[in-house]
């Protein structure tokens, strides 16, 4: 390591990380917790994981703290974050800059050139204001017991829902899954899909979004339950699948059809699926605030979260299953090994048959798109 980076490293012993990141997984969190002891073994500072339920709450904080004129000893030095919230850090330059998460050792290993959304996160430039911590993609999941052809186009699937009436839904926006699944539709119905990367343009939303209303007014009424009611979410959606009441289901996570096979909430029959055209990916990363109390360690614990060790850990299905950010051919040979030795479960496609990433829609497309969504579908109607 670099002098410079020594010091770093030097600064953080003694320091406490207060880590705010989304507690709603006992996976995650053991694997934080994990993390956390081994950098108190190697370097002596501390990690406590501040479980959210909303990471827009500890964006909040950041804002109060600033407004308050507290830009030293902030409560927060490491947050876990993508897309609306990094997008609204960025812009209230809430975030320790100039970019640094290039700037660390392990960033060589990381596999930025082929992987887009590690450097535009949901359509805003990254400019190393947050390091890439692992990789979210949408993947489909059928039961091979039951046979026949899978869709492989989101115009295939409104074309199986007429032929297998009943045997598909989605959850309900806002939904993160059910947007995620409607951001799919969307990317794949519009006539030039970079339209999506910039925020909806004034007059524009009717006349972009109308082939997309098109497709899903054709795919509803034979929706499960004629799209009167709809899944709350993706454990809803999975369970529906479990029960025989429909045939697809989908997930953000590679790993979410193995991971519910070896908790028995699926059978061992299921296999994942995704469309040749690609499906909708993105990139959760770890972003310091500007006024962060233990930067230097955040920093070291960020760039032990990106190192091969720690991603080879995360992606063990056993342990959490997330989809590394590392350019495999980088990293060292018995690292590469590893890897490739992994086990990932019956159900998960590997990174190689995973193929092409959609990139996230700018957020103003969904805000839009969640409200006309429920002025011509939602329950209540």
């Amino acid at each position: 390591p670099t002098a410079a980076w020594s010091a770093i490293e030097s600064r953080a012993r003694g320091q406490t990380v207060y880590f705010n990141a989304w507690g709603g997984a006992q996976n995650i969190n053991d694997y934080i917790a994990w993390a956390g002891a081994v950098v108190k073994e190697r370097y002596g500072f501390d990690v406590v994981h501040v479980k959210l339920d909303d990471t827009a709450n500890a964006v909040a904080k950041v804002v109060a703290e600033k407004a308050a004129g507290k830009d030293m000893n902030g409560s927060i030095d490491l947050i876990w974050i993508n897309g609306e919230n990094f997008a609204s850090m960025k812009r209230q330059n809430l975030l320790l800059s100039p970019g640094w998460a290039d700037k660390l050792p392990n960033w060589q290993y990381v596999d930025f050139a082929n992987k887009p959304t590690i450097t535009t996160d949901f359509t805003t430039p990254v400019e190393g204001l947050e390091s890439p911590w692992g990789m979210a993609k949408m993947v489909f999941f059928h039961d091979t017991a039951r046979k026949g052809e899978m869709p492989d186009s989101f115009a295939d699937l409104v074309e199986w829902t007429k032929a297998h009436p009943g045997r598909f839904t989605y959850p309900a926006p806002p939904d993160f899954i059910g947007s995620s699944f409607l951001k799919q539709a969307l990317s794949e119905t519009v006539a030039d899909p970079k339209v999506l990367l910039q925020p909806v343009a004034e007059g524009e939303f009717d006349k972009v979004t109308a082939p997309f209303f098109a497709k899903l007014d054709e795919m509803h009424p034979n929706l499960w339950r004629s799209a009167k009611t709809f899944p709350k979410n993706k454990e809803a959606l999975r369970q529906l699948l479990a029960d025989n009441e429909i045939d697809i289901a989908f997930a953000f996570s590679p790993a979410e059809a193995s991971n519910a096979i070896a908790n028995n909430e699926l059978p061992d029959t299921v296999r994942s699926f995704v469309f040749s055209g690609g499906t909708l990916g993105n990139t959760h990363f770890v972003a310091i605030p500007y006024n962060a109390t233990a930067k230097e360690a955040a920093l070291v614990f960020a760039n032990f979260l990106v190192s091969p060790e720690a991603q080879l850990h995360k992606q063990d299905p056993a342990i959490w299953g997330d989809p590394t950010v590392l350019n495999i051919d980088a990293i060292p040979d018995d690292m590469r090994q590893a890897f490739d030795k992994l086990d990932l479960g019956i159900a998960t496609l590997k990174p190689s048959e995973l193929g092409p990433t959609i990139n996230e829609p700018h957020a103003s497309w969904m805000t839009r798109i969640e409200e006309e969504w429920t002025r011509r579908y939602g329950v209540a109607n």
